[in-house]
């Protein structure tokens, strides 16, 4: 009997919350695992794809869902081969993507996200995808050609229109706030297909989206160089941890920021809406994490 090479995962999820169904896929992605059905993933035997799935399984059914994992192999239908070649599809797509970025100006922190996220590919390159020496060499070459930008930031823009999914809750409400804020003041922003034209957030393959474990007010924060101010590194903490619940930051005022955050999306159906109650609440938020000014000695 044929022995088996692969590691499946078989998973059925609760139809809500929508997050939910987003988090595991988002797992999943960052594992490298490839879809063989909608809801069966599959990676090469090994010991951390084991103890991966089995964290996966262990999630999964705390959330009410349903997830197995099994050792399988495919004795008619796909062949070995073939999976290997979706393996190695899905690599290149993504040092595909890395290409792309290289061949823009970049500043040194993106150059260093750039090579953080080729080592991420490569980790999880087990066939040998034929993209990697491209992937490699144009991002060896922008970091050599010396045209990084200045200031270390993404330009900033005026009156773009940015798009996002439906349904908006916490990171896309904050990262509208952000942009709106900091970023983009005269912001138009839409809800649902992207056009052409249209900057894309918190969308797959979005322009700023989530990047390793980074929520995307975290991706936006560090692409448009906004990180030296502490009261934004504060926010996306609490945003990240209510966003991705890995619990990473930990901070005081996360569950009651949660809390308002849940509130807003209650009250308001409209994404306008929310983003305009958030807004508020983001404002507020801003200024009472703004560092106190010094008291002032009494005259004598």
């Amino acid at each position: 009997m044929k022995e088996g090479r692969w590691l499946l995962f078989i998973h059925q999820l609760p139809p809500k919350p929508d997050y939910f169904r987003v988090k595991i896929w988002r797992r999943l992605q960052s594992l490298g695992a490839i879809p063989i059905k909608n809801t069966v993933y599959a990676l090469p035997i090994s010991d951390q794809a084991t103890e991966d799935f089995q964290w996966l399984r262990k999630e999964i059914t705390a959330g009410g869902g349903e997830a197995s994992v099994c050792r399988a192999a495919f004795v008619d239908g796909l062949t070995d081969t073939q999976i290997e070649a979706l393996f190695r599809a899905a690599r290149d797509a993504e040092y595909a993507e890395v290409t792309r970025a290289a061949e823009q100006p970049a500043s040194g922190a993106e150059v260093r996200r750039l090579e953080r996220r080729l080592r991420e590919i490569a980790a999880l390159d087990h066939f040998g995808a034929s993209g990697r020496k491209t992937a490699e060499a144009a991002v060896a070459k922008l970091k050599a050609s010396g045209t990084t930008r200045r200031g270390g930031a993404a330009k900033r823009v005026r009156g773009q229109t940015w798009v996002t999914r439906p349904d908006v809750h916490v990171d896309r409400i904050a990262s509208a706030w952000l942009i709106k804020r900091f970023i983009d003041p005269k912001a138009r922003f839409l809800f649902g297909e992207g056009r052409d034209g249209a900057v894309s957030f918190d969308m797959f393959e979005g322009d700023y989206t989530h990047e390793g474990d980074r929520c995307t007010f975290e991706t936006l924060l560090q692409r448009f160089g906004l990180e030296h101010d502490e009261a934004l590194r504060a926010i996306a903490e609490m945003v990240h941890d209510v966003d991705i619940k890995d619990e990473k930051f930990g901070r005081d005022e996360t569950p009651g920021f949660a809390r308002m955050i849940a509130g807003i999306v209650k009250r308001n159906a409209r994404d306008a809406a929310r983003i305009e109650g958030g807004t508020e609440l983001l404002n507020d938020f801003y200024e009472s994490l703004q560092p106190s000014p010094p008291e002032r000695s009494p005259q004598s």
